[in-house]
């Protein structure tokens, strides 16, 4: 009988969290029926108990909010990906005992972008200023060859984007959120704001945009994704961002390239049945 494997989600709310829905399918599509993914509520006060109960049988962890932070202090190596936004979502727990941690936000940002041919662009915009934004100027390091503007909504939050570009190599100019509209110009958008935040941007979108990528998935579509997809212009969302992570994550934990279209359909069906 094969060993066992084990791998979860770790994060706090969790419940609604779909990496154990995109991970075990890709479980099922590789034949992998030792192994199994799961979610554990866990807050920044009890994640290191957890990682010090972890035992031979775990393969690996994902991490949400709040832990990408307070994981790092508990690792013996960071990729440099992670280091560059001081944020781990991805634990792999090797033969020998490390625990390696890495972000694939970063690279899935840009595998979704280029995904819908987007490969390279001149400028970019990004709303709002949170944890979401900072990975997206790392992505936005890769693909934008010229100036990125943030749009933000406080001075503190402004210093913070400037801070990240400086140490990502990125040239960020720096808006009030009251000319968010002016946003909606770049051949480039990514939404990194919570639901609700963009809605009143629908009516300002221009009737050729560029692209947009807003990273939520759950309501889907926002009010400015369909108001943009309805202009023909193409739409990332959050769910792509979610299977392409996710996919890197499947394959640093079991070494098997992972079935993305498998992933992406069990998403799908599993968010259309939260609507329903």
């Amino acid at each position: 009988m094969s060993v066992t494997r084990r791998a979860a989600v770790l994060g706090s709310p969790i419940a609604h969290s779909l990496s154990p829905v995109l991970h075990r399918a890709a479980y099922t599509e590789l034949g992998l029926d030792h192994w199994s993914y799961d979610r554990f509520e866990v807050d920044e006060a009890g994640l290191p108990g957890f990682v010090e109960g972890l035992d031979s049988t775990w393969a690996g962890l994902s991490l949400t909010m709040p832990l990408k932070r307070a994981i790092m202090p508990m690792l013996d190596g960071i990729s440099d990906t992670a280091a560059s936004v001081e944020a781990v979502n991805t634990v792999v727990l090797t033969e020998d005992g490390r625990r390696l941690g890495d972000n694939t936000d970063i690279p899935g940002m840009v595998a979704a972008l280029r995904e819908r041919g987007v490969e390279k662009v001149g400028t970019a915009a990004v709303l709002g200023a949170g944890a979401t934004a900072s990975s997206a100027l790392a992505a936005l390091a890769e693909i934008c060859t010229g100036p990125v503007t943030v749009y933000v909504r406080s001075e503190a939050r402004a210093d913070e984007m400037r801070g990240w570009g400086r140490r990502l190599g990125v040239d960020v100019r720096v808006a009030d959120w009251a000319e968010a509209d002016e946003a909606l110009r770049a051949p480039l958008v990514i939404a990194t704001t919570p639901a609700g935040t963009t809605d009143a941007l629908a009516g300002a979108v221009p009737s050729a945009p560029g692209t947009l990528f807003d990273v939520l998935y759950d309501p889907w579509p926002t009010a400015l994704a369909s108001r943009w997809a309805a202009t023909g212009a193409g739409v990332v969302g959050g769910l792509d961002l979610l299977v392409h992570q996710a996919v890197l994550q499947v394959e640093q934990m079991t070494g098997l390239d992972a079935p993305l279209a498998v992933m992406r359909a069990a998403g799908e069906t599993a968010l259309a049945a939260r609507t329903h």
